[in-house]
């Protein structure tokens, strides 16, 4: 069932409806058949694998408390085992398999296990990573086992943002699960403001580029000139902005509507001035996931730079493969760790030579070279991980240099208009919602820069509502990181 569906459209409000209308002692077994009803609505077998997970968790949790160390060590295996063991079995199974295959062949050996025909299940990567929050906090002490397997089931297929996130840690969302909401109708207004804000950013910005203008050009992309490139390069990183923060504003709306308050997931990246900056606003909830339960524990930066570079490494690697099962999403990985490793290697010499040619006092244009060069970096990041294969991305960056000489002359512009399935006008108005969203995101998280009157809110909001019908693309489409 997709936020951006009918079907939605109509369980959404009967969910919360019954919610408020049942006793607080009742709403957590309402919300889990709800939450497990939205899941089920893709594959119904496949809750199977989120009560397998949520069973052991619960078990292994429980049995922590006072036992000795070996044992819960033991214990934290059993979790990771299964937790890993069923993510991997179901998204890696083919990837791994063929790549021990081809280096079987290298060796003149021919033998294959059979492939996996198995769909991928919707959001296993994010409520793996969720429930092994729980148990490694646990195991930590930072945690208490929660003894209610209602609502620790509750904690881990919490529908708003079962799916993609935000990923949450137990502490501070099984507070919330378990405390009683009443309506409040300023707080119900917010959650749906933020709901429709999301809905907008997916069928009218995120859908309109990829459908109307990214789509099309990988369909040939040995065809794309350097300019289709280059600007489909720049706009693949906020095709994915735009979607998968739309899901992260519906899911965090749809909850502060009951009553929870889900953590903010993304911080305007693409405004950030360095690509450490952009990771730290790009999909929150996962970074700082891999910060806490990989990175620290591989020893941060406590080791000394080649001890942290080789951590950045490991840790961007299997953000990468974490996102999809092909080498490509690893590379990916590898380039953003690389940009990292060497904004930390050359930042005193960097220092040094801004000092020294008195750039560092160009606050504005060092500003814009700092944001500029930011977003170039991770677009060329983010076409690899668009691209089907390294290969293709590799292609297109090496078309960079052509057809610029015709790429505006009437003809050619037409046709890049007709293949796109729109005018000049609605390209550039396309183009154009993009700073315009940005500039309401930034209000929206300033708002000491102006608080707006209560009728100007009232406005804005039918506003938005008449500009998502009119410009909206409702052809149902997927939100990117389901995939993942």
């Amino acid at each position: 069932m997709l936020f951006n569906s009918l079907e939605f459209l109509i369980y959404f409000p009967v969910v919360v409806g019954l919610y408020f209308a049942l006793p607080h002692r009742w709403r957590w077994l309402h919300l889990l058949i709800a939450s497990y009803a939205f899941y089920m609505a893709w594959e119904p077998a496949y809750a199977l694998l989120i009560f397998s997970s949520t069973l052991v968790d619960y078990v292994v949790a429980r049995a922590m408390p006072g036992a000795e160390a070996g044992r819960k060590k033991g214990l934290l295996a059993i979790s990771l085992a299964v937790n890993l063991g069923l993510l991997c079995s179901f998204k890696y199974y083919n990837l791994f398999n063929e790549t021990f295959a081809e280096l079987l062949a290298l060796g003149g050996i021919e033998w294959q296990l059979p492939e996996s025909n198995l769909l991928l299940p919707v959001g296993i990567s994010f409520y793996t990573f969720q429930t092994l929050a729980y148990t490694i906090d646990v195991y930590r002490g930072k945690q208490e086992p929660e003894t209610h397997f209602g609502r620790f089931a509750l904690y881990v297929c919490y529908f708003p943002q079962l799916v993609a996130g935000p990923i949450e840690r137990a502490g501070r969302l099984l507070p919330q699960l378990a405390a009683e909401h009443h309506w409040d109708n300023d707080r119900v207004a917010s959650g749906l403001r933020k709901m429709g804000w999301g809905m907008f950013k997916k069928v009218v910005i995120a859908d309109r580029l990829s459908t109307t203008i990214i789509d099309p050009v990988f369909v040939s992309p040995d065809e794309a000139s350097g300019f289709v490139v280059l600007l489909v390069g720049l706009l693949i990183g906020l095709q994915f902005y735009f979607d998968f923060s739309a899901y992260s504003d519906i899911a965090i709306g749809a909850a502060r509507v009951m009553g929870v308050k889900l953590m903010t997931n993304f911080d305007q990246p693409f405004l950030a001035r360095s690509v450490n900056e952009f990771w730290s606003r790009w999909h929150i909830s996962l970074m700082s996931w891999f910060r806490d339960y990989m990175y620290v524990p591989l020893g941060g930066s406590r080791a000394g730079n080649w001890a942290r570079y080789r951590n950045i490494m490991i840790v961007f690697a299997v953000s990468g493969l974490w996102h999809g099962a092909d080498w490509h999403f690893v590379a990916w990985g590898l380039i953003n760790g690389m940009y990292l490793v060497i904004g930390y290697a050359t930042a005193p010499l960097r220092t040094r030579i801004a000092e020294v040619t008195g750039f560092v006092r160009w606050t504005r244009t060092r500003a814009l070279w700092q944001w500029s060069s930011t977003v170039v970096l991770v677009s060329i990041g983010l076409l690899v991980f668009r691209a089907p294969d390294v290969p293709t991305a590799l292609m297109m960056m090496g078309n960079l240099g052509d057809g610029w000489g015709t790429a505006f002359q009437p003809a050619t512009w037409d046709a890049l208009m007709i293949s796109f399935g729109m005018d000049t006008t609605m390209f550039l108005c396309t183009l154009l919602l993009i700073p315009i969203a940005e500039l309401i995101e930034f209000r929206k998280r300033n708002p000491e820069l102006w608080e707006p009157p209560t009728w100007v809110n009232w406005v804005g909001d039918w506003v938005l509502i008449v500009a998502t019908l009119w410009l909206g693309k409702f052809s149902a489409e997927a939100f990117v990181y389901f995939q993942f």
